[in-house]
């Protein structure tokens, strides 16, 4: 990411900066940054210490509920049946993960009254629906649909929805997110190439900077729990910082996709980087203008990795039954491609109008009980072309299952 700078910051690193209020003081100096001292890193410049708490809350184990399914074959489940239900961070609903992403659904309802930090991963936002402000300590980002909301570990934040209506998909990891290598320069500037430029990037807009002595719960997540803090003074106590992390955002409509005189790999698609993990967007294109082109993906198996599509808008020509806010999980192993008659109904067309989020794992995934609870069977056999089947519901199992074919 760029250089960015934001309130008061000296003109040189580690050195003493005072601060006069009514009482003189000095300044706090935290470095936050990846890989030691390595990595990429800002420094923030704090009223008091960021290390002071008051009170050490519980610590709650987070339980992924696993869910390991019988059968290795192609899903799809509807999320949008996903009740709403609690706040930014308590609403999260686990649905797939391992050792390098985890992937929740949440649609909060309830106003978030503490602070959060993930403090062994960073996490990306994708706002389906919703806008509203995320509250930091390198200060506010405003979002809105469409977005990705990316934060990094170690940001204490806030979300304030200002929509009634707010539904997220949301990645957590214990790598790190950033643009595709490919995409920079030996720098780390965007080259040209890039499907996006520094100016669709948003960082923080205005700092916020409290002064305040009270009560305020933190929640940090760490050790694959929630560990809670209560602080006496208010987080947000940051009068300046610089460098390279903090927390912004990116639409998918500023994605610039490629087309081809033939059809183009997913990497084309490629929009973040993680540990064993991409996430791609496809946004609304031209598509492929040879004569003889096919304009749908072509048949391919997935012999290293899980693909994963999120359909958030449009319609998308190469599956039929699935609805906006349906994922599908195409697992390793397998071969997988447009349904039956997709491809010729596409022959001719010269755009498409969908919007997804796909990410591709290269490690395989865990499925959760809230997966299962969505689970569609009837999509492993929505490539035959003779039998359209049914799913129902085993009400002893409490699982979908297929009852049989119909005509």
């Amino acid at each position: 990411m760029r250089y960015v700078s934001l309130g008061e910051v000296p003109a040189k690193r580690h050195s003493q900066v005072w601060r006069d209020n009514g009482a003189r003081r000095l300044l706090v100096e935290e470095v936050l940054g990846y890989e030691g001292f390595s990595g990429n890193e800002s420094i923030l410049y704090h009223l008091g210490s960021p290390c002071r708490i008051d009170q050490i809350g519980e610590f709650r184990t987070l339980d992924r509920d696993a869910w390991l399914p019988d059968a290795h074959v192609h899903r799809l489940a509807d999320t949008g049946p996903i009740e709403p239900a609690g706040d930014p961070l308590s609403g999260r609903r686990a649905l797939m993960f391992n050792g390098d992403i985890e992937v929740s659904i949440c649609k909060p309802v309830e106003p978030m009254a503490g602070f959060y930090r993930n403090g062994e991963g960073d996490e990306v936002i994708y706002v389906h629906r919703g806008r509203g402000t995320v509250h930091t300590v390198f200060g506010s980002v405003e979002y809105r649909e469409r977005d990705y909301v990316v934060i990094p570990r170690g940001t204490t934040h806030r979300w304030e929805p200002s929509d009634d209506e707010q539904y997220w998909l949301c990645f957590h990891t214990p790598g790190e997110i950033e643009t595709p290598s490919r995409y920079r320069n030996r720098y780390g500037q965007l080259l040209e190439h890039a499907p996006y430029s520094q100016r669709d990037f948003h960082p923080p807009s205005e700092l916020e900077t409290f002064e305040e002595q009270g009560e305020y719960e933190l929640t940090v997540r760490v050790r694959g729990g929630l560990q809670t803090y209560l602080l006496d003074r208010h987080p947000f106590d940051v009068v300046g910082w610089d460098g390279y992390v903090y927390p912004y955002t990116f639409n998918a409509l500023d994605f610039e996709p490629r087309a081809g005189r033939f059809h183009l790999p997913p990497p084309t698609h490629q929009t973040f980087q993680g540990p064993n993990f991409v996430i791609c967007t496809f946004a609304p294109r031209m598509l492929d203008w040879d004569e003889t082109s096919v304009p749908l993906p072509y048949h391919h198996s997935n012999i290293q990795s899980e693909e994963v599509m999120f359909y958030a808008e449009g319609n998308y020509a190469a599956r039929k039954g699935v609805n906006i806010g349906s994922i599908t999980l195409h697992p390793s192993g397998l071969p997988h491609g447009p349904q039956p008659g997709a491809v010729e109904k596409a022959l001719g067309a010269k755009h498409t109008n969908e919007l997804a989020v796909m990410w591709d794992t290269f490690r395989p995934l865990e499925m959760t009980a809230v997966w299962r609870e969505h689970d569609n069977p009837a999509y492993a056999y929505s490539w035959n072309e003779d039998k359209t089947l049914t799913p129902s519901l085993d009400e002893e199992e409490g699982a979908s299952v297929v009852t049989g074919p119909s005509a």
